[in-house]
């Protein structure tokens, strides 16, 4: 039973040798992935890169984080987080390392792709040790807290790698993360518990459990509805925005820097404030697809916003694009209730591979269309360029939200009987807090092959 090897536990045990340090191996997964953002003066003038490079460069991350996800995942059901992150997390030293020492573009990609290889696992483990760890409730708010340390990784990948830089250059960064990497895989090991393995999950691992993931309804009505704007918002936080505050906004890279660095900590604040809005609405019976449609429907109108260019505001709209953007995270708190313990490793990793893939195709897409723009002198792309990119990435997000909408409208009917079904689940507070959404499910999704 989910959360049964964490009885004897206290709350501070289960902090400490579960939550702690396979938090930090997200934290570092998240300094790593935006720490481009800041660099890329540094990156460019130290080796010749055209904008294009630059963005395959930093989305290299991305595609390898996505194309380890399944093989992940079935590592983690298969032999536990503990074991599993060790490795990976010396495969991400190596990466970190080799990337300190390229000085090619090809040397780099290389090494940029291994380091997001590495660090693959850092957000699926971490949800595969809590889930084992604590009562299906609470997951929404405990991983609420859990992004909110990825935001304060990427928070850190702002203005103290900029104050860094004032004591050694980006080569000697890289050197000092490798070696984080190293020790955060060692304290993982040598702290963190044994996680209970299922019987099933002893068994050969098939496509068949895999595919029962993909095959979920729960799971595609999730991900038709939050899948492309977590794409969004993952790919653009990461290069792409700062160089938006640059070119239109006229920001001096330090200006960059600090309007980075305040809409990480937009993150960390947005993260813990709607995990726990999503327990306390569960308790009042809205289910957390509403809060998430409703926070969609202002994360996009922000990227409308956004596109209109309007340059008083750019400032401000950086950090609500950051804040609103923590809404996409519900995505592994909505997939984590709905699938048994011994899918969950899976479940998270399929979800990971959809959305590091479109991370990739839009960031990497986000530099394509504005490289149909010449830049100016100043090696800066023209306003239209980014009214285009950002109106593209709104358009794509409408059709999900508009298929939410009119989906919940025939459910619902004239009648209202929407409203009536959802407050028939949840009739008090102590059920919401107290029953398993996954052992309803066991039946329709079988056991683990």
């Amino acid at each position: 039973m989910r959360g049964a090897g964490a009885s004897s536990r206290s709350g501070v045990a289960v902090f400490c040798l579960v939550f702690l340090p396979f938090a930090l191996g997200h934290y570092l997964s998240c300094l790593l992935r935006g720490v481009n953002a800041v660099l890329t003066a540094e990156l460019l003038g130290a080796i010749a890169l055209t904008p294009a490079q630059l963005g395959l460069l930093t989305s290299a991350f991305f595609l390898a984080f996505a194309l380890v996800q399944l093989p992940i995942g079935m590592a983690l059901d298969r032999y536990g987080p503990r074991t599993v992150q060790l490795w990976l997390l010396a495969l991400a030293a190596l990466g970190v390392w080799l990337f300190s020492r390229g000085h090619s573009f090809a040397e780099l990609i290389w090494a940029r792709a291994l380091m997001g290889a590495g660090l693959g696992g850092c957000f699926m483990a971490a949800v595969k040790a809590i889930s084992c760890a604590i009562a299906p409730a609470r997951l929404p708010s405990v991983h609420g807290y859990l992004i909110a340390v990825g935001g304060l990784g990427a928070a850190t990948a702002t203005m103290p790698v900029k104050l860094a830089l004032h004591y050694t250059d980006w080569r000697g960064v890289f050197l000092g993360l490798a070696l984080a990497a190293l020790a955060i895989g060692v304290l993982i090991r040598l702290l963190s518990p044994a996680m209970p393995v299922p019987a099933a999950a002893m068994n050969k691992m098939s496509k068949v459990s895999v595919w029962s993931v993909y095959r979920d309804g729960a799971f595609r009505r999730t991900i038709a509805l939050i899948l492309l704007p977590h794409t969004v918002f993952f790919g653009v936080q990461g290069l792409w925005v700062g160089r938006w505050l640059a070119d239109v906004g006229g920001l001096s890279d330090d200006s960059v820097a600090y309007m980075l660095y305040l809409g990480m900590a937009a993150v960390i604040f947005g993260a813990i404030g709607m995990g726990m809005l999503t327990e306390w609405a569960g308790r009042r019976g809205v289910e957390p697809m509403q809060l998430a449609a409703a926070g969609i429907v202002l994360f996009v109108a922000v990227q409308v916003a956004m596109a209109c260019n309007v340059v008083p505001s750019l400032p401000m709209l950086s950090v609500l694009f950051t804040l609103l953007g923590t809404v996409t995270g519900l995505e592994y708190a909505i997939v984590a209730q709905s699938m048994p313990a011994s899918l969950t490793g899976r479940a998270a990793t399929c979800l990971n591979l959809l959305i590091f893939t479109g991370a990739f195709l839009v960031q990497a897409g986000f530099g394509l269309i504005l490289g149909c723009w010449p830049m100016n002198s100043l090696q800066q792309y023209p306003p239209q360029a980014y009214q285009v990119a950002f109106g593209v990435l709104a358009a794509l997000q409408l059709p999900g939200l508009a298929m939410f909408f009119i989906h919940r409208y025939r459910r619902a009917g004239p009648s209202g009987k929407m409203a009536a079904c959802t407050a028939a689940m949840i009739n008090s507070k102590e059920d919401y807090e107290t029953r398993s959404l996954w052992t309803s499910r066991q039946g329709k999704t079988g056991p683990d092959r």
